[in-house]
């Protein structure tokens, strides 16, 4: 088989996933050439995988990594996560692998459980939950716990994530993502005074009673050893419309200075944002639809979803490279609204469509 081959660090993570599901040899080149090499949150993401997997073989050097996946194995791991990311950097590989390994993930992940720089557990938790449960027939397959929460840059957190391998995903069909008829949401605090949370709630939800009457956020107040190593709190909110779409925001906050209320508020605005893209995703994982899309059955699959993300349109041409499938992509035509005719009021949409490869899980025996 032909070694696929890439140049610099861009989209790592990407390449990998997609590498271990084909089964494609793969070589990374010129990896920061110029600024030292592979960093240690991605070599920790490759040993992550390699857990995962039965028989790949992996040479690293500074700046080239060499990579011959295996077997998708799963099982009981435990991890420690590199504190230059937050869990959810490494729970994308566990989304991926978890329905086509042999045997059913049982991972505890310890470290950042929530960061700015990824999406953090709750985000997962409420949002790419909702994406998987659209493919995955068993609806208790999979399972997020928040055992300890960990802020930056110490961390200290530590979550236990579960999901059961299946033969196959289910073809989607969707393409009206309905009224957003409540907002929930969580305020968690670690190591700060309780009032930091209470002004969130009050900030963020009195940002949102302005659109909506249902709006509920509840505190998460973490003590001793439960609040990890740092100080610091968030917020998490998610609205949810008539078809059972969700969409969702989050804001976190360690660093000293920072209002309460500043974060609240602009965590619902960012909710306000993420329901004008609209579409029948959030933003933060079209790849996860994409991807399941490309790998349910032989029929044609198709989404509404909102504007795609620079993430995305990567993540659509690497899905050519490794595993042949190409996407139609159609601008979305809403029906005319008597209401509301003004186009500036609505974000342009676009319409997924391809026919899966029908990939199923070989590694799980038919009784």
């Amino acid at each position: 088989m032909a070694e696929l081959t890439f140049k610099g660090s861009n989209y790592l993570k990407q390449k990998l996933i997609l590498a271990t599901i084909s089964g494609k040899a793969t070589k990374i080149t010129d990896i920061r050439s110029s600024n030292g090499g592979l960093q240690e949150f991605e070599i920790n993401l490759i040993r992550l995988i390699d857990k995962l997997t039965d028989g790949s073989k992996i040479k690293l050097h500074a700046t080239e990594l060499e990579y011959i996946p295996g077997i998708l194995l799963g099982g009981k791991i435990e991890h420690q996560c590199c504190l230059d990311k937050s869990i959810g950097y490494y729970l994308d590989v566990l989304i991926a692998f978890g329905p086509f390994c042999k045997h059913p993930i049982e991972a505890n992940l310890k470290g950042v459980t929530n960061s700015p720089d990824s999406p953090s557990v709750d985000h997962y938790k409420c949002s790419a939950f909702n994406i998987m449960k659209r493919f995955i027939i068993e609806v208790e397959s999979f399972e997020l716990k928040v055992l300890k929460r960990g802020m930056k840059p110490l961390g200290g957190g530590e979550i236990l994530f579960k999901i059961k391998p299946v033969m196959k995903l289910r073809t989607l069909q969707i393409e009206n993502s309905g009224m957003v008829k409540r907002i929930r949401g969580i305020v968690y605090a670690c190591k700060v005074s309780p009032s930091f949370a209470n002004r969130t709630v009050e900030s963020a939800k009195g940002t949102m009673l302005n659109f909506l009457p249902d709006v509920y956020i509840h505190t998460d107040q973490n003590k001793g050893k439960l609040s990890g190593l740092s100080p610091g709190f968030g917020v998490n909110l998610s609205a949810e419309t008539t078809e059972n779409v969700i969409y969702a925001a989050e804001v976190v906050s360690n660093v000293q200075g920072t209002l309460p209320e500043d974060i609240g508020r602009e965590c619902a605005n960012k909710l306000l944002d993420e329901i004008y893209r609209g579409g029948c995703c959030d933003s933060t994982f079209q790849w996860i639809m994409i991807l399941y899309m490309a790998l349910s059955p032989k029929n044609v699959s198709k989404a509404v979803i909102g504007p795609l993300s620079q993430y995305s349109i990567k993540f659509l041409q690497l899905l050519k490279e490794f595993l042949g499938i190409t996407f139609k992509l159609d601008t979305y035509e809403e029906e005319e609204d008597e209401e509301e005719t003004d186009d500036n009021m609505r974000s342009p949409k676009v319409v997924l469509a391809c026919v899966g490869v029908g990939y199923s899980n070989l590694a799980r025996r038919v009784l």
